[in-house]
């Protein structure tokens, strides 16, 4: 298991820097093509994606939770859910997250926030109800697994810089289809500048992904060490891939935040998922706890 959790982190922290050289290049072609070379452009550019990255840095964890409809809760008002997460909390050696219910018949849970101090997980009522008390364990440990690898911060900055990219590249479209004819004009930089526009919000949702899966074999891993019962999480996965019940919210911007896909029922969804198959983790999850 740490052998995975060390292995998963490297992959991210390379996917992350080759994220952030993708920004700087494709910022660096936007001011040679469009703006004659302009630095200005380019690091104005730098700043305004920090700014907005930044941005949702701080707001992306209470967009994320009012766009699902989720309701904070006391422990009251779930007894088991609040004590599940209580105790995965001292045994994490973490602050106690906000703990949110989402009203939706869909077996599901995420985890949001920008550090352990700030942050949340939240529980569909369809979780609550499918699962016994050690998978619901499983998955909140999965998603307290993200809360404790800081992934829940690594989805904000790349969801934000994914959005940066297809912003530059829609503008760099913009311009080429509007702008004057200019017999002077460098046609092979002009072309290059077309086809970075046309492919950068593709390759920006490639590494997104490569992230987010990344994290989410982390996030598995991560829970089984916290509980010592890699079976239980994968018996919850199991359970949720046998369901046949689709998500009442279903939001794309959100959806790399969830423990399985929300998308289910969209092909084109599931071929540029942010999780990775259900089967392969549930085979890594056996092959933890001694399982063939």
């Amino acid at each position: 298991m740490y052998s995975n959790i060390a292995a998963n982190k490297r992959k991210t922290v390379i996917i992350m820097a080759v994220f952030l050289a993708f920004v700087a290049g494709l910022l660096w072609v936007f001011s040679k093509v469009y703006a004659g070379g302009s630095t200005g452009v380019f690091y104005g550019g730098v700043i305004g994606a920090a700014l907005y990255t930044l941005f949702t840095y701080y707001a992306g964890s209470k967009m994320a939770l009012a766009i699902n409809g989720a309701k904070e809760i006391q422990k009251r008002d779930d007894p088991r859910l609040w004590r599940i997460v209580e105790n995965l909390s001292i045994t994490n050696g973490m602050p106690m997250p906000k703990v949110y219910i989402m009203d939706d018949p869909a077996p599901n849970a995420f985890a949001t926030g920008r550090d352990p101090k700030h942050s949340a997980v939240c529980a569909t009522t369809g979780i609550l109800q499918l699962l016994d008390d050690n998978e619901l364990e499983g998955v909140m440990a999965h998603e307290m697994g993200h809360v404790k690898n800081y992934d829940i911060r690594v989805s904000m900055v790349a969801f934000a810089l994914t959005a940066v990219i297809s912003l530059l590249a829609d503008i760099m479209l913009r311009m080429t289809w509007f702008r004057d004819d200019d017999r002077e004009t460098n046609q092979m930089a002009l072309i290059i500048g077309i086809i970075a526009a046309i492919l950068a919000p593709l390759v920006a949702t490639m590494i997104q992904l490569a992230i987010s899966r990344q994290r989410e074999y982390l996030a598995d891993a991560t829970g089984a060490l916290t509980t010592r019962y890699p079976e239980a999480l994968a018996s919850a996965l199991e359970k949720i891939s046998g369901t046949k019940t689709v998500a009442r919210h279903q939001n794309s911007s959100t959806a790399h935040l969830f423990f399985v896909n929300p998308l289910k029922g969209n092909s084109l969804a599931s071929l540029f998922s942010t999780h990775p198959p259900i089967e392969e983790r549930i085979a890594r999850l056996r092959a933890m706890g001694g399982h063939a």
